[in-house]
């Protein structure tokens, strides 16, 4: 058995293969708290879902162009390399000649390696960009909403949504940390750019023994872990920022709330106290109001908001609040809260969002300097909100309104996707399949038969991270690995940058493309690169060649005290924020003039158009909450067996209320149909009182498997069949997701078998 370690993205593994296969996988010896994830990896390389081979879509083969409504429901043809490359570049060279590089899309969103030279995304982009450009997109799936507002309220979004104050600085200094959200555990397995250690739990469990006490607020009790002994506030699901303006008016109104804080650091102070006294709408945001809405008793609300103010307090906000209708207002309610409490930039205090919402968020405090690889200049300068690309493709032309402008959307005729799973991440899947039909030609580089790839017109096989060699990190994380080639790739598979060289060389410019470098050039280039740019931290680097044999390289830098807005408290006026008025903005003017009225100047509640208080809950009474998974990497190697293990009767799980299951007649493991106006799924019931009655939980990211003919439904359980495809508002247009109702009921025709990890028909050229 040969045995190597590397880096992915869900930590890092010793792997033992024999013949080309995974073995074993055991987790690296320092990693306190390893991820069962990384069990998926056995038998991986070599499963009936993998590509081996080019393949064409058989029609598209035959007839090109007019065969778009066919995808994903027909035989493909196995075809040679050189085929498959002067394909693809005669199809780019067509549609860039006759509609213009603005009809490519590239956008290719998703997590395809932790390596930072075959980082899929980064090369088709640089492939791109060579031959004239293509139309992007902007912000992700994660919280959009927060990339957009965020530099309105505190003048930047990244250092906010990736490094809050982290648990060495919380442990010793807060007494009270309120999670509007929880602190999902199961979401920190997981890091972009790859990991060495798991370190949530054994910071929580310090916080803990520390004696800072948790609120989970949330309809799910499990978002945060039981050893950290959390108070549940249960509210319906969606009616967070009408809590949160409950806890701001029982402070302002009891003259608890900091002015001096709201004096020196904020503006929009009096905006606020006008709308929680209700001198713009004529009511009034009382514990009773609110609990009206959010379902939470006013004496608990109440009780809640005068012990944030006795105690130091962390306000926090999980990313996956973002993905609601109208997600900006919560991070910017959030933000308002902690103004009011006023503890903003002490040791221990203030607001953060996205705690374990990945492993390197709220661990190291640090900002370390990781190259990547260089993409060029994008000529084409049209693009779209990420959570946009269904609306244009079945829209060009159409006006949509984004961040205080207008914008139109492109005439899209090629779609090339590298990296991703948009049947995965998208809402509204049989929506997603109509606009899918629209585009002349669908490329798409994988390594598994996924359901983008089956809806695709050529498919180009990818080598894993375990077959090919690469460098991972990540600015927060604590180390730089080295992914070394563990096996050959299978059957014709090659890296990305492999695939795009040979389609750059049949239009003229793989020069650019690879400048001469192969694999191990430019892991060495982007290594020294780093070092280069680390060269102010104090640093000492190995050699590259040292590293490489060594395969890991530990920074001894470490912030063990960060406080997110230190600086800013210390001296606002030296260390203003990059907002209008250099201070935290709970009113702006800025986005007042937009006119959004799905967005105002100001946070506020605002109903959402799907959640247990709408007339749609009278067809459809129960919200289901859409939350990651903790068997997988969204729908990475959903076939393996952690992921597998995870399902009933091998389909995706549904978390029901008992007293809910009860009034339905349905029992534990039970197969169960899902369903609303959108669509319809089939899952595996557990029924847990550790979730709120009126409340339903699946996970994302199991392969979507619909029945024959039938677009709107999933034997499988893929949840985003379900949800609805609206952009939070005008300003970030990012995914709602978490805003769906269902109904659900016993499923009593007989089961059909699954078949989404079972590749398509491959027939011979």
């Amino acid at each position: 058995m040969s045995l190597e370690r590397t880096s992915l993205h869900w930590g890092t593994y010793d792997i033992g293969t024999i013949n080309g296969e995974v073995v074993s996988v055991d987790s690296a010896p320092d990693d306190p708290d390893p991820s069962p994830i990384g069990a998926n990896l056995l038998g991986n390389l070599k499963s009936k879902v993998r590509i081996y081979q080019p393949a064409v879509r058989e029609s598209f083969l035959k007839s090109r162009l007019k065969s778009g409504h066919r995808r994903g429901r027909e035989a493909f043809v196995s075809v040679s390399w050189d085929y498959a490359e002067k394909l693809v570049a005669e199809e780019l060279d067509r549609v860039r000649s006759v509609y213009g590089n603005e009809s490519i899309y590239g956008g290719s969103y998703g997590w395809g390696s932790a390596g930072r030279f075959h980082h899929a995304q980064s090369q088709l982009h640089r492939f791109l960009n060579l031959i004239g450009g293509f139309t992007r997109s902007v912000n992700t799936y994660s919280f959009a909403a927060a990339e957009v507002l965020l530099p309105y309220i505190v003048g930047s979004q990244r250092p906010f949504i990736s490094r809050p104050s982290n648990w060495q600085n919380l442990i010793g200094n807060t007494e009270l940390f309120v999670a509007f959200g929880g602190i999902p555990l199961k979401n920190s397995q997981v890091s972009s750019g790859g990991l060495s250690a798991h370190l949530h739990r054994d910071y929580m469990k310090a916080a803990y023994r520390a004696g800072i006490k948790f609120v989970n607020v949330s309809p799910i009790r499990s978002d945060t872990k039981s050893e950290l002994k959390a108070e549940w506030v249960s509210l319906v699901p969606n009616t967070d920022v009408a809590l949160m303006l409950g806890l701001a008016f029982t402070i302002v109104s009891e003259n608890l709330h900091d002015s001096s804080f709201l004096e020196n650091y904020c503006v929009g102070f009096e905006k606020i106290e006008g709308y929680l006294f209700g001198k713009s709408d004529g009511i009034k945001k009382t514990a009773l109001w609110a609990s009206e809405i959010c379902g939470v008793k006013p004496d608990v609300i109440t009780s809640l908001a005068r012990r944030m103010i006795a105690r130091r307090t962390l306000i926090s906000a999980s990313w996956s609040m973002t993905r609601q209708d109208h997600g900006e207002q919560i991070y910017w309610m959030t933000i308002t809260l902690a103004a009011l409490v006023g503890q903003i930039g002490l040791p221990g205090g203030g607001f953060a969002f996205g705690y374990s919402a990945e492993n390197k968020v709220g661990v190291s405090g640090l900002e370390n300097p990781v190259s990547r690889l260089a993409q060029g200049i994008n000529p084409v300068t049209s693009f779209i909100p990420v959570a946009r690309i269904a609306d244009m493709l079945l829209g060009p032309g159409q006006t949509f309104s984004y961040n205080g402008a207008d914008y139109v959307y492109p005439d899209i005729r090629f779609v090339y996707w590298a990296g991703g799973n948009p049947f995965h991440h998208h809402q509204d899947l049989a929506r997603l399949m109509r606009a899918w039909h629209r585009p002349e030609t669908i490329i798409c580089n994988d390594i598994h038969w996924t359901a983008t790839a089956r809806c695709s017109d050529i498919v180009l096989p990818v080598a894993s991270p375990l077959e090919r060699n690469d460098i991972g990190g990540s600015p927060s994380e604590l180390s730089l690995l080295a992914m070394k080639q563990i096996c050959p790739a299978a059957g014709e598979a090659r890296t990305d940058h492999d695939i795009l060289s040979g389609i750059a060389r049949q239009l003229g410019v793989d020069d650019q493309f690879t400048e001469g470098l192969d694999e191990m050039d430019w892991i060495k280039r982007l290594y020294l690169e780093t070092v280069e740019m680390a060269e102010h931290e104090s640093q000492r680097f190995p050699s590259f060649e040292e590293f490489w044999d060594e395969g890991e390289f530990k920074y001894s830098k470490v912030k063990d005290n960060y406080v997110m807005l230190r600086e800013f408290r210390v001296s606002p006026s030296r260390d203003r924020l990059s907002t209008p008025s250099g201070k935290i903005e709970l009113y702006s003017e800025v986005i007042t003039e937009f006119q959004y009225k799905d967005c105002p100047g100001y946070p506020t509640w605002l109903e959402p158009h799907e959640w247990l208080g709408s007339e749609q809950s009278r067809d459809f009474p129960l919200h289901l909450i859409t939350n990651q998974p903790g068997d997988r990497l969204h729908s990475q190697l959903d076939f393996g067996p952690a992921s597998s293990a995870g399902k009933v009767s091998g389909r995706e799980k549904i978390t029901i209320n008992p007293d809910d299951a009860k009034s339905r007649s349905i029992k534990e493991g039970d197969i169960v149909r899902v369903f609303n106006d959108r669509g319809e799924v089939l899952a595996g019931a557990h029924i847990c009182s550790g979730i709120r009655s009126s409340v339903v939980q699946m996970a994302t990211g199991a392969w979507w498997d619909p029945f024959s003919n039938k677009t709107a439904s999933c034997k499988h359980g893929n949840v985003n069949v379900l949800t609805k495809d609206q952009g939070t508002s005008q300003l970030a247009q990012g995914p709602t997701a978490l805003s769906c109702l269902v109904q659900v009921e016993p499923y009593l025709d007989e089961v059909p078998d699954l078949t989404a990890h079972i590749p398509p028909e491959i027939r011979s050229f």
